[in-house]
């Protein structure tokens, strides 16, 4: 097993190299001068050379980027062209909120998904799997900005239950936190579990059709038992890939969604950087995510390995 680990950590290192190297030579390619756009309008030319200077810009490119690299080991993500503030305390300052509506999103969509699925193919061709279905296609197919707007002109708008956008940390107040959280948690977390009801529902029926779960039948087991001891944990390992890819992309940042709610997070960070040129934000929250997605995909390796120890020996 720690071998296994090891060399989980040796190859998604090097992937996160790769996509330092991808983004650093992409925002190259973005029009605009970054410096130009902080400075405004009014500026003189030694001002103009001193930012470009302090930022590292008036060096080589390869230079530019084994500097980056260099300072991204030690924490170091730069300094942001707009504000001057330091861009890992605006990516961790922002981190809570993103992390608070994935998790919130998540456990809702499994709330919802996993009985679904799980009954939906129980129960094959009954009116539940129908439904199941019906509201699995509903929901990969209704752009989730739209059903963010629908509840924010009926549950905000008309029915006044909950606010339509902003954000409150929890430490501050936990009720006025819950009460922001509720519709943008939902809207993501129904796309969600449209998404997982269907991998649960199909994973749950290859499984009911294995050669060792008709031998549990015909040792005279209950379904009820057949289910839940033989079935679930066979088909978990498909279910936590769906998952873990979710809950990644969540942690990386709805920009759409946080855009409309007006929550702070990863997502809204990234959109105003691209907006205002803002390359070294851009960067640091770009490597923020490919380094959460990655740690995400590690920890599913490892829960792979424990649900089925054949997996670490390969």
């Amino acid at each position: 097993m720690r071998r296994f680990v090891l060399r989980r950590c040796a190859q998604s290192a090097v992937v996160l190299l790769g996509v330092t190297l991808v983004v650093f030579l992409l925002l190259q390619l973005v029009p605009g001068d970054p410096v130009r756009i902080a400075l405004g309008t009014r500026y003189d030319q030694d001002t103009y050379d001193a930012l470009r200077a302090r930022s590292g810009l008036d060096r080589p490119l390869p230079v530019q980027y084994l500097s980056y690299v260099g300072h991204a080991l030690t924490g170091d993500l730069g300094v942001s062209f707009r504000s001057g503030q330091p861009v890992t305390s605006i990516v961790v300052e922002r981190m809570p909120a993103t992390v608070s509506l994935a998790v919130a999103a998540l456990l809702f969509a499994l709330v919802v998904a996993f009985p679904l699925g799980v009954l939906s193919a129980v129960r094959n061709g009954s009116p539940l799997d129908h439904t199941a279905r019906v509201f699995s296609q509903l929901g990969v197919s209704v752009p989730d900005f739209w059903m963010g707007i629908l509840g924010i002109i009926v549950l905000s708008g008309t029915l006044g239950w909950l606010p339509p956008s902003g954000y409150t940390p929890f430490t501050e107040d936990p009720v006025d936190w819950a009460r922001h959280i509720v519709l943008p948690a939902v809207t993501v977390g129904l796309v969600t579990a449209a998404i997982l009801t269907r991998f649960i529902r199909s994973s749950v029926l290859e499984a009911m059709s294995e050669d060792y779960v008709r031998t549990a039948e015909g040792k005279g087991l209950t379904p009820r038992v057949v289910v839940v001891r033989h079935v679930l944990r066979n088909a978990l390992i498909p279910v936590v890939t769906v998952a873990a890819v979710q809950l990644a992309g969540l942690l990386g940042g709805v920009i759409v969604i946080e855009v409309l709610f007006a929550w702070p997070g990863i997502g809204r960070l990234t959109y105003d950087a691209v907006q205002a040129r803002d390359y070294p934000v851009l960067q640091g929250a770009v490597l923020l995510v490919a380094a959460l997605f990655l740690i995400v995909n590690l920890l599913v390796d490892v829960l792979y390995a424990k649900l089925d120890p054949r997996i670490s020996v390969r």
